[in-house]
């Protein structure tokens, strides 16, 4: 029979790894996106941000399947699927305007901004491991960078 402090324990690894798993997923979604806003974009230099943003994304992912690996869990290995929508609203709200890349760059903002709303969520209701926490709050100072360069691409389109 467990103690008390051997099932907290064990239900804090389990609620580190399910968070870890979500932001994971959360990552596959994203760097999908910026796939996707590639295929989608008419401007070159829109075309290398949004691969640059992909890359980024694929890092963080990377790096929090390595993290998961550490905590001797299996990571998930695709999107979660719940993304799909959001991919086939951009992509008629797409054909059916004729400001595409500025749509793509205030979809890709706004995609951002909920990627950084999860990540403070999960720092807020966790208690990660501090080099957990450390890779977390690296990765969502990066996400915010990007953010504010995405505003600031939005109000040049």
């Amino acid at each position: 029979m467990k103690t008390t402090r051997e099932s907290a324990r064990e239900e804090a690894h389990r609620h580190v790894v399910k968070s870890l798993q979500e932001l994971l997923e959360k990552n596959y979604d994203a760097e999908k996106d910026y796939k996707k806003a590639i295929e989608r974009a008419d401007k070159a230099q829109l075309k290398e941000y949004f691969k640059k943003q992909g890359l980024m994304h694929n890092h963080f992912a990377t790096e929090l399947d390595r993290e998961i690996h550490v905590l001797n869990e299996h990571p998930v290995e695709k999107s979660s699927g719940l993304n799909k929508l959001h991919r086939t609203w951009i992509n008629l709200k797409n054909s059916i305007t004729g400001r595409k890349d500025e749509n793509l760059l205030k979809e890709c903002l706004e995609g951002e901004r909920n990627c950084i709303k999860e990540y403070e969520e999960k720092l807020k209701k966790n208690h990660f491991p501090g080099h957990i926490e450390d890779v977390l709050r690296s990765q969502l100072k990066e996400m915010k960078a990007a953010c504010s360069q995405l505003h600031s691409l939005t109000d040049v389109e």
